[in-house]
Protein backbone atom coordinates (compact mmCIF):
# COMPACT_ATOMS: atom_id res chain seq x y z
CA UNK A 1 0.00 0.00 0.00
CA UNK A 2 1.41 3.52 -0.77
CA UNK A 3 1.42 6.45 1.54
CA UNK A 4 -1.20 7.91 -0.09
CA UNK A 5 -3.36 4.99 0.29
CA UNK A 6 -2.49 5.04 3.69
CA UNK A 7 -2.94 8.39 4.13
CA UNK A 8 -6.28 8.30 2.30
CA UNK A 9 -7.44 5.68 4.40
CA UNK A 10 -6.06 7.43 8.19
CA UNK A 11 -8.03 10.34 7.34
CA UNK A 12 -11.20 8.60 6.40
CA UNK A 13 -10.88 7.26 9.89
CA UNK A 14 -10.41 9.63 11.80
CA UNK A 15 -13.38 11.39 9.48
CA UNK A 16 -15.60 8.33 10.85
CA UNK A 17 -14.26 8.83 14.41
CA UNK A 18 -15.34 12.78 14.28
CA UNK A 19 -18.79 12.12 12.61
CA UNK A 20 -19.76 9.16 15.51
CA UNK A 21 -18.53 11.44 17.81
CA UNK A 22 -20.72 14.26 16.94
CA UNK A 23 -23.46 12.30 16.52
CA UNK A 24 -23.22 10.96 19.96
CA UNK A 25 -22.69 14.42 21.45
CA UNK A 26 -26.43 14.99 20.14
CA UNK A 27 -27.98 11.77 21.42
CA UNK A 28 -26.16 12.08 24.82
CA UNK A 29 -28.92 14.72 26.67
CA UNK A 30 -31.96 12.25 25.35
CA UNK A 31 -30.87 8.91 25.32
CA UNK A 32 -29.25 10.16 29.48
CA UNK A 33 -33.02 11.42 29.73
CA UNK A 34 -34.70 8.29 28.98
CA UNK A 35 -32.19 6.55 31.05
CA UNK A 36 -33.05 8.47 33.92
CA UNK A 37 -36.70 8.12 33.64
CA UNK A 38 -36.49 4.29 33.27
CA UNK A 39 -34.37 3.80 36.43
CA UNK A 40 -35.20 6.99 38.34
CA UNK A 41 -31.05 7.83 38.48
CA UNK A 42 -31.01 11.13 40.31
CA UNK A 43 -34.41 11.63 41.77
CA UNK A 44 -36.58 11.14 38.28
CA UNK A 45 -40.38 10.25 39.20
CA UNK A 46 -42.27 7.37 36.57
CA UNK A 47 -45.23 8.39 35.31
CA UNK A 48 -48.24 5.51 36.07
CA UNK A 49 -51.37 5.11 33.88
CA UNK A 50 -53.38 3.72 37.05
CA UNK A 51 -52.75 3.73 40.93
CA UNK A 52 -51.40 1.17 42.43
CA UNK A 53 -52.84 -2.28 43.22
CA UNK A 54 -52.24 -2.40 46.98
CA UNK A 55 -51.81 0.05 49.79
CA UNK A 56 -49.53 -1.08 52.95
CA UNK A 57 -49.39 -0.06 56.37
CA UNK A 58 -46.29 1.38 56.37
CA UNK A 59 -46.73 5.38 55.84
CA UNK A 60 -44.27 7.98 54.50
CA UNK A 61 -44.52 11.92 54.15
CA UNK A 62 -44.18 13.70 51.39
CA UNK A 63 -43.29 16.86 51.35
CA UNK A 64 -43.58 19.39 48.48
CA UNK A 65 -40.90 21.94 47.25
CA UNK A 66 -41.00 24.55 44.60
CA UNK A 67 -38.79 27.63 43.26
CA UNK A 68 -39.00 29.39 39.92
CA UNK A 69 -36.59 30.22 37.55
CA UNK A 70 -34.64 33.57 37.87
CA UNK A 71 -36.14 34.51 34.32
CA UNK A 72 -39.80 33.68 34.90
CA UNK A 73 -41.48 36.26 36.54
CA UNK A 74 -44.12 33.70 38.15
CA UNK A 75 -45.17 33.22 41.74
CA UNK A 76 -44.78 29.06 42.29
CA UNK A 77 -45.36 27.78 45.58
CA UNK A 78 -46.93 24.44 47.29
CA UNK A 79 -50.91 24.76 48.40
CA UNK A 80 -49.67 22.17 51.42
CA UNK A 81 -46.37 21.44 52.62
CA UNK A 82 -47.13 17.81 53.29
CA UNK A 83 -49.18 14.46 53.44
CA UNK A 84 -48.59 11.65 54.83
CA UNK A 85 -49.60 8.58 53.30
CA UNK A 86 -50.02 4.62 53.31
CA UNK A 87 -47.49 3.05 50.18
CA UNK A 88 -49.97 2.79 47.31
CA UNK A 89 -51.84 5.10 48.91
CA UNK A 90 -53.37 7.62 45.92
CA UNK A 91 -52.51 11.31 47.00
CA UNK A 92 -53.53 14.61 45.42
CA UNK A 93 -51.50 17.78 46.12
CA UNK A 94 -51.80 20.79 44.29
CA UNK A 95 -49.01 23.97 43.82
CA UNK A 96 -49.81 27.52 42.90
CA UNK A 97 -48.98 29.63 40.20
CA UNK A 98 -49.38 33.17 39.42
CA UNK A 99 -47.95 35.35 36.63
CA UNK A 100 -46.62 38.85 38.12
CA UNK A 101 -46.69 39.63 34.15
CA UNK A 102 -48.57 42.17 31.88
CA UNK A 103 -48.28 39.48 29.09
CA UNK A 104 -49.35 35.50 28.70
CA UNK A 105 -46.13 33.43 29.34
CA UNK A 106 -45.46 30.08 28.99
CA UNK A 107 -43.56 28.08 31.61
CA UNK A 108 -42.66 23.95 31.86
CA UNK A 109 -41.46 22.92 35.30
CA UNK A 110 -38.77 20.15 35.83
CA UNK A 111 -38.98 17.93 39.25
CA UNK A 112 -36.97 15.27 40.82
CA UNK A 113 -37.27 13.87 44.68
CA UNK A 114 -35.47 13.18 47.41
CA UNK A 115 -33.28 11.42 48.42
CA UNK A 116 -33.00 10.18 44.59
CA UNK A 117 -32.61 6.25 45.39
CA UNK A 118 -37.18 7.10 45.82
CA UNK A 119 -37.63 8.55 42.51
CA UNK A 120 -37.60 5.20 40.52
CA UNK A 121 -41.12 4.52 43.53
CA UNK A 122 -42.35 8.05 43.44
CA UNK A 123 -45.39 7.05 40.47
CA UNK A 124 -47.24 10.24 39.35
CA UNK A 125 -50.54 10.21 37.56
CA UNK A 126 -50.85 12.94 36.43
CA UNK A 127 -49.30 15.94 36.68
CA UNK A 128 -49.00 19.75 35.57
CA UNK A 129 -45.58 18.80 34.87
CA UNK A 130 -46.12 16.71 32.08
CA UNK A 131 -47.05 19.56 29.71
CA UNK A 132 -46.13 23.29 29.11
CA UNK A 133 -48.87 25.81 31.14
CA UNK A 134 -49.55 28.95 30.08
CA UNK A 135 -50.62 32.17 32.59
CA UNK A 136 -52.35 35.31 31.26
CA UNK A 137 -51.37 38.52 32.80
CA UNK A 138 -51.99 38.52 35.92
CA UNK A 139 -53.49 35.21 36.32
CA UNK A 140 -53.97 32.62 39.44
CA UNK A 141 -53.83 29.01 38.94
CA UNK A 142 -53.80 25.93 41.34
CA UNK A 143 -52.42 22.78 39.88
CA UNK A 144 -52.74 18.99 40.44
CA UNK A 145 -50.49 16.38 41.19
CA UNK A 146 -51.39 12.90 41.48
CA UNK A 147 -49.37 10.32 42.67
CA UNK A 148 -48.64 7.22 44.40
CA UNK A 149 -45.17 5.27 46.65
CA UNK A 150 -45.18 2.23 44.17
CA UNK A 151 -45.62 -1.01 46.94
CA UNK A 152 -42.16 -2.23 45.70
CA UNK A 153 -40.50 0.08 47.73
CA UNK A 154 -41.27 -1.96 50.79
CA UNK A 155 -38.83 -4.49 48.75
CA UNK A 156 -36.34 -3.07 48.53
CA UNK A 157 -34.11 -3.07 51.57
CA UNK A 158 -31.76 0.33 50.45
CA UNK A 159 -35.04 2.28 51.39
CA UNK A 160 -35.94 0.92 54.61
CA UNK A 161 -34.59 3.84 56.61
CA UNK A 162 -36.52 6.68 53.94
CA UNK A 163 -39.54 8.17 56.15
CA UNK A 164 -39.78 11.47 54.35
CA UNK A 165 -39.52 11.96 50.52
CA UNK A 166 -39.72 15.72 48.74
CA UNK A 167 -40.53 16.19 45.84
CA UNK A 168 -39.26 19.36 44.25
CA UNK A 169 -40.47 21.61 41.26
CA UNK A 170 -38.81 24.33 39.35
CA UNK A 171 -40.60 26.48 36.61
CA UNK A 172 -38.76 27.38 33.75
CA UNK A 173 -39.82 29.85 30.72
CA UNK A 174 -40.73 27.45 28.13
CA UNK A 175 -38.48 28.12 24.93
CA UNK A 176 -41.51 28.67 22.58
CA UNK A 177 -42.43 31.92 24.78
CA UNK A 178 -41.55 35.61 24.09
CA UNK A 179 -38.05 35.85 25.89
CA UNK A 180 -38.92 39.70 26.11
CA UNK A 181 -41.44 38.92 28.65
CA UNK A 182 -39.98 35.54 30.43
CA UNK A 183 -36.61 37.48 31.00
CA UNK A 184 -38.04 39.73 33.38
CA UNK A 185 -40.01 42.09 31.27
CA UNK A 186 -36.52 43.15 29.89
CA UNK A 187 -36.51 44.05 26.01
Amino acid sequence: MSDAEKNKKTAMIVASVVVAMVAMSFAAAPAYKAFCQVTGWGGTTQRAEAEADRTLARQITIRFDATTSQGLNWRFKPEQLSQTLHIGETGLAFYESENYSSKPVTGRATFNVSPAKAGIYFKKIECFCFTEQTLQPGEKVSMPVTYFIDPALADDDNLSDVQTITLSYTFFPWDDADESETVGGAK
